[in-house]
């Protein structure tokens, strides 16, 4: 059954208070269908609303569900989406605290910074690749809103993909220097490997999710613009933060980033 507007705007306030609260809520699969993916954006662009009015600065979006697997998981054909704004951004190996988090997981993606708008309802991947400035290395800290991770897709839709934090790479790198099929990745934590992967595990090709995400964006009317930042998508399975410490990603050819946990 298809959510009525009192509820996806019930579900939009429970959510905003689990952020505001520092506290888990239950899941909003409850009281709408959980497969209900329209829904899901409906709320999520209620808070993202919000919280633009509120004054949070919108610098990018994230894609998710990148891997085939993961879509199977939850019983969906492609990615989804989630915004990014200023205060979710850390430097390289910049303090994080803990406190800022309920739930994190950690993943290694490669991010893509625009040089260029991308608004013509007919984009091509030659388009998105000649939009792109650099590209860095990049260190997601998804969180959910939702207690115990307990969420099936239009929770994770409806909390902003399950965004949290992310970290960037310092030394920028133009496509041309990086083989994006073929990069392999590692994240160590304590200096132990704990996720590996390759560029392939992002659709083929994490160029593929930035086309689709660029497409889907100038559809619901919220186009990315120059100096946006893309995160394109897990490379490797997504892993606990276990607690205070490094976690260091590694890509080759693109160079290493570190989230540095308090």
């Amino acid at each position: 059954m298809k959510a009525n507007q009192q509820d996806i705007i019930k579900a939009a306030e429970i959510l905003r208070k689990a952020h505001e609260d520092h506290v888990p809520c239950p899941p909003l699969h409850d009281f709408i269908d959980a497969d209900d993916i329209e829904a899901g954006y409906a709320i999520q662009e209620i808070n993202t609303q919000h919280w633009i009015k509120a004054g949070r600065r919108l610098v990018g979006r994230k894609t998710g569900l990148t891997a085939k697997a993961v879509q199977s998981q939850l019983g969906v054909d492609q990615p989804d989406f989630g915004m990014l704004f200023a205060d979710m951004s850390y430097a390289d190996g910049e303090d994080i605290p803990l406190g800022r988090l309920l739930q994190p997981k950690i993943e290694g993606e490669i991010a893509f910074i625009l040089k260029r708008d991308l608004t013509d309802e007919q984009l091509t991947i030659s388009d998105v690749m000649g939009a792109i400035d650099y590209a860095v290395p990049a260190l997601e800290i998804v969180d959910s809103r939702v207690e115990s991770w307990d969420i099936k897709i239009m929770d994770t839709v409806a909390d902003n993909a399950s965004s949290g934090l992310y970290v960037l790479g310092s030394s920028p790198r133009k496509l041309s220097e990086i083989d994006l099929h073929l990069c392999g990745m590692v994240i160590e934590h304590q200096g132990e490997p704990i996720s590996t992967g390759a560029g392939a595990a992002c659709l083929g090709n994490p160029l593929h999710a930035c086309l689709w995400l660029a497409k889907i964006m100038v559809k619901s009317g919220r186009p990315l613009k120059a100096g946006d930042v893309i995160l394109s998508g897990a490379l490797g399975a997504m892993v606990n933060v276990t607690g205070a410490g490094v976690y260091e990603l590694r890509i080759s050819g693109l160079g290493s980033v570190r989230a540095s946990f308090t």
